[in-house]
């Protein structure tokens, strides 16, 4: 290690040992866990060359990190946090008791926010307008007459900590209120009643402090969070990234606050609109990487960034984490579950993202791993939610529909936004023919989060089962559109568009299909898009017959040869067809996220394998063989129906067909 970047690794270790006292003085515990688990990631200097006795007798005196409280550089507010010690102390040990009325209440009771409940704007008038702004000063004026001589003057750090207990107070009472998952009466609308006052309180705040210029002043960037918070709960999402944005320029190292904006960040094109608006440090970094990864990115840029963050923390489990998801991402499961292995390995007791992990064996078939990781999970913490999507999916693979629905419901009776459990419950709920439950728990998952795929998918296959191809149609264009290098999302849109008779707009789905160079076995987890790929020179023969299928509806008998010969060619492996194929296919239909598209995955070593004979392929030759009839080149005729008797595929019709070739040879070819 150079002297620059010991010195580079001496400020970051630094600065994320103030984070952690920073959040855990805040309550924010996963975001504290996160800053020390990375924190612990720097490779910390050799001190071997150094005397024993020298370790043994010298004790730093500076540089040590604060334990209970760090200090405040502004005056004032470190005035405020002294004289307000004991109370916040009773405050903390409140909140880490799960009392969060009794915490709020130490510096914020009840009849001081009685006032801010009596005079609460209705819940439209927090959206972020100018008219709405004019609104506010005219009714803060009003407001302030009457709370404000009421409202103690408390340090920022008090003052976020009895807010957040109110906002996690109603998160609890809003767990409380929600009826059983997936129940009668789960419509899961009920909403945490504690935003309305929070949100009015904090706008006061900001308008008592805010200048000309817009900025706040003294702010020190923890409530400007918690107010984006509340406003993404509320679903004014241009505001929350706005206030969310402000937090982290003014406070970087709260990871709680990147990954609220990750929440609201739907599209590749969100994240480079706002990228330039972001701080230019190491948290940004780690955010735009984080992020990519939450849209399904799997760039090369994005390799290099993970291996750039991996030189600077190479034990980090977060990292370790972004490496399997980026396999896991462009399919390349061997390498995915090598990661995981080696993660499970370094740290045995961590259950975040497992679920992931659980994913990725299910689709692997691996049964004895899953299982074991079932029973490692039960043993660490079985009311984990990861917990019980991992022994659901046990489950599932072992085709106990039921038993899986009844541990993914247990995970979402633990955490409403568990987004897998949402998902493959409805994976369950299709398998059990409940396509009702099964709509329900896909959409349910789509409003957790919008990014998932997967859902938007079985959404398609659901209503695709129901014959709803409308319906269907536009679930599969929502998922194609978050992968659009996944052949299998664009197999779905142009088997949809075929069902509904528009060829010619399928015809240009399936070419994009094949672009994708994807070919997925049918017989892996090939109900929900999440099956195992091979990956190499050969295409998809189901594919290529299809485009075919349609060329002939629209009687465009050349292209429709062209594309029965190349499903054909397919058996041998489609080295030399390849490039003539891919000429083939028009270049209307390349996408612009052909760079983001996977690199070689696991079948790279199978490269130009072909699939052999296949029910498409048989197909395809069957066809040929009547086309060469129909155009009278009986030679060709039956050379191809020869092939039919052969391969133990469509044999009956084949010998039909030698038969009535052998009659028109025999009879010069009139007939």
């Amino acid at each position: 290690m150079s002297l620059n970047e010991r010195e580079t690794a001496d400020l970051l270790r630094a600065a994320l040992q103030v984070a952690v006292v920073k959040c855990s003085e805040r309550c924010l515990y996963q975001s504290a866990k996160w800053a020390a688990e990375l924190l612990t990631a720097i490779p910390t200097p050799d001190l071997s060359t150094e005397p024993e006795d020298s370790q043994m007798t010298e004790v730093p005196l500076e540089g040590l990190p604060p334990i209970v409280v760090t200090g405040n550089v502004d005056p004032d507010e470190a005035q405020l946090e002294a004289r307000e010690i004991n109370q916040y102390l009773l405050a903390k040990s409140f909140f880490d008791c799960r009392e969060y009325d009794r915490c709020a209440a130490v510096f914020l009771p009840d009849t001081v926010l009685s006032g801010i409940l009596s005079t609460a704007a209705p819940k439209n008038q927090n959206t972020s307008t100018p008219k709405g702004k004019g609104r506010w000063k005219a009714s803060s004026t009003r407001t302030s007459s009457t709370v404000g001589p009421k409202t103690p003057r408390l340090s920022q750090k008090s003052l976020f900590l009895a807010l957040y207990a109110k906002f996690m107070s109603g998160e609890k009472k809003k767990d409380e209120d929600s009826e059983m998952v997936m129940g009668p009466h789960d419509g899961g609308n009920t909403v945490n009643k504690q935003l309305v006052t929070i949100a009015r309180f904090l706008k006061g705040w900001f308008a008592e402090r805010t200048t000309e210029n817009g900025d706040v002043i003294g702010s020190e960037g923890w409530l400007e969070y918690l107010y984006g918070m509340v406003l993404a709960k509320d679903k004014n999402e241009e505001e929350a990234m706005r206030w969310l944005i402000r937090s982290v320029h003014l406070y970087s190292f709260n990871w709680g606050c990147w990954l609220e904006m990750t929440s609201l960040i739907s599209r590749v094109e969100d994240l480079n609109r706002i990228s330039p608006h972001l701080p230019q440090n190491i948290l940004s970094f780690i955010f735009h990487l984080h992020t990519s990864l939450e849209l399904y990115q799997s760039t090369p840029s994005l390799s290099n960034s993970l291996n750039q963050l991996l030189s600077i923390f190479p034990t980090s489990p977060f990292l370790l984490t972004c490496l399997a998801l980026l396999a896991y991402h462009t399919k390349d499961f061997v390498t995915a579950d090598a990661h995981f292995s080696n993660l499970l390995a370094l740290h045995p007791h961590r259950l975040d993202s497992l679920d992931h992990y659980s994913n990725i064996l299910y689709v692997m078939n691996l049964r004895p791993k899953l299982s074991f990781l079932a029973h490692l999970c039960s043993s660490v913490d079985k009311f984990r939610p990861e917990s019980c999507v991992v022994i659901g999916n046990y489950y599932s693979l072992l085709s106990s529909h039921e038993k899986a629905v009844q541990y993914f419901r247990r995970a979402l009776t633990l955490d409403r936004s568990c987004l897998s459990a949402w998902t493959l419950m409805g994976h369950e709920y299709v398998e059990l023919k409940n396509t009702h439950a099964a709509i329900e728990s896909y959409r349910r998952a789509v409003d957790v989060n919008r990014r998932d795929y997967r859902a938007w998918y079985g959404l398609g296959q659901t209503y695709e089962v129901l014959e709803m191809h409308a319906y269907a149609l536009w679930y599969y264009k929502r998922a194609a559109g978050l992968r659009p290098w996944d052949g299998k999302m664009w197999m779905a849109v142009g088997s949809c568009l075929q069902k509904m008779g528009r060829d010619l707009e399928g015809i240009k789905a399936l070419k994009r299909a094949l672009l994708a160079d994807s070919y997925y076995d049918a017989g892996v987890g090939s109900s929900f898009g999440s099956g195992g790929r091979e990956r190499g020179g050969t295409m998809d023969p189901e594919i290529l017959l299809q485009i075919a299928g349609m060329y002939e509806r629209l009687e465009d008998d050349a292209e429709a040869r062209t594309y029965m010969e190349m499903c054909v060619a397919q058996e041998e492996g489609a080295a030399d067809n390849l490039e003539a194929s891919v000429i083939n296919i028009h270049a209307d239909s390349q996408s612009s996220d052909d760079e983001s598209r996977p690199g070689a995955g696991t079948g790279a070593a199978d490269s130009g394998a072909g699939t052999g004979v296949t029910a498409a392929t048989s197909k395809a030759r069957m066809w040929l063989a009547k086309y060469a009839m129909r155009t009278g080149d009986y030679t060709r005729a039956m050379q191809l129906a020869t092939e039919l008797c052969q391969d133990g595929v469509e044999v009956e019709e084949a010998k039909a067909l030698v038969r009535e070739v052998r009659v028109r040879l025999e009879g010069g070819g009139d007939q």
